[in-house]
């Protein structure tokens, strides 16, 4: 096996100039560690907001240039190989590894756990922020990070659309907001990552997803398993919308991406009618790509008892689940585009200029994998 490998390195806060294809040291598995042969990596919002700086916690530097970092250390150091959502097969393992994992083709867990509680993480970091991740032929991990996914029918592109960033993101907004059957769910961003997985994970549960999207994606969305799809863009007229999708019900859960001034919009419509209500009106907030920053009344809050429940990343026991489910079959891929390696930046461009008929994930395949992984599934700009 070669000494180096190809990758796209971060060398800074930036634009995408700041990404840079060439050649590093391949990482040695280190004690309980696997060696990843990259397939695929998903491309997530995480990245480019992480890559920009776009993640202050501070009120008092809001405008300041910052990376994700609520471990109470800076962990996002440059130069740094990005790419949260990996696919791919074990060719080595470090000491204290079973030698019968290599060969095992499956998922990675990319959450950074400080300690083995199943059930809690308070301190999140992840591989492509915190240490290496994806956007390369290879990458070390935990060895109980790595989940094997033999199912044959969802080839490498796919099987990386499915990846924690997503997906166990999308189920800790479910459980924080005790989603389940028979609930009235608003999901915004419908068509994105998370967005298209809450609709999916909403059916599994028994509850009833509402999307709220452009409607060119109306037939795909509704195809997913959404009961209806409201217009993101008619925002005067979006509470009444969404009450009119629901038959004048109360939303019970928001699971909100969004933010800015859609959030005090979603929770009007759960408060709408309380007496109607069986439960609080609770709000799961995972993005701001509207506005960082919305006006609420307090008093609106504490007088009708909302919950508010921040998710940014979730636990080992929702990974555990959601293996369970992919290899159940109970979850569907949902594959844009795939783009080469060497085509980072590129993709990254497309991404933020995306516009009609984008739905689900951008893939990025190592270019050594191209015609296994990459070539069937790559963006048709005809």
């Amino acid at each position: 096996m070669k000494k180096t490998m190809k990758a796209m390195v971060l060398t800074g806060h930036g634009g995408v100039d700041k990404l840079i294809y060439q050649d590093v040291e391949r990482p040695t598995p280190q004690k309980g560690e696997v060696l990843i042969e990259v397939s695929a990596t998903a491309k997530n919002n995480t990245d480019r907001k992480a890559r920009e700086g776009l993640y202050p916690v501070d009120d008092d530097n809001r405008h300041e240039t910052t990376s994700f970092n609520v471990g109470g250390g800076e962990t996002f150091q440059f130069p740094r190989i990005q790419g949260a959502d990996v696919a791919g097969k074990i060719v080595e393992v470090g000491a204290g590894v079973s030698p019968n994992r290599i060969g095992q083709r499956g998922l990675l867990d990319f959450n950074i756990y400080l300690d083995d509680n199943d059930n809690l993480n308070l301190t999140p970091d992840y591989y492509g922020h915190g240490a290496d991740g994806g956007y390369a032929e290879y990458v070390a991990v935990p060895s109980k990070n790595f989940y094997s996914i033999p199912n044959s029918e969802i080839g490498d592109a796919e099987l990386a659309t499915m990846g924690m960033c997503s997906y166990q993101t999308g189920l800790r907004m479910l459980k924080a907001s005790r989603v389940k059957s028979g609930d009235r769910v608003l999901i915004s961003g419908a068509s994105g990552g998370v967005g298209t997985a809450l609709v999916q994970m909403c059916r599994i549960l028994g509850a009833i997803p509402y999307a709220l999207s452009s409607m060119d994606k109306t037939a795909t969305l509704l195809q997913l398993g959404a009961e209806k799809v409201i217009d993101r863009g008619d925002l005067q007229n979006l509470k009444t919308n969404i009450l009119k999708a629901t038959g004048g019900e109360p939303v019970d859960a928001v699971m909100d991406m969004v933010g800015g001034r859609y959030t005090n919009i979603f929770i009007d419509t759960m408060i709408s009618d309380m007496k109607k209500r069986d439960d609080y009106p609770r709000l799961s907030i995972t993005g701001a790509s509207s506005s960082n920053m919305t006006e609420i009344l307090w008093t609106k809050i504490y007088l009708y008892q909302v919950e508010i429940h921040g998710v940014s990343h979730g636990m080992r026991n929702e990974a555990k689940q959601l293996m369970e489910w992919i290899r159940g079959g109970q979850l569907k891929p949902i594959l844009h585009a795939t783009f080469k390696l060497s085509q980072l930046r590129e993709a990254e461009e497309y991404f933020v200029s995306r516009g009609h008929g984008y739905i689900g994930k951008i893939v990025i395949v190592p270019d050594a994998q191209w015609e296994k992984h990459g070539k069937r599934y790559a963006l048709d700009r005809a």
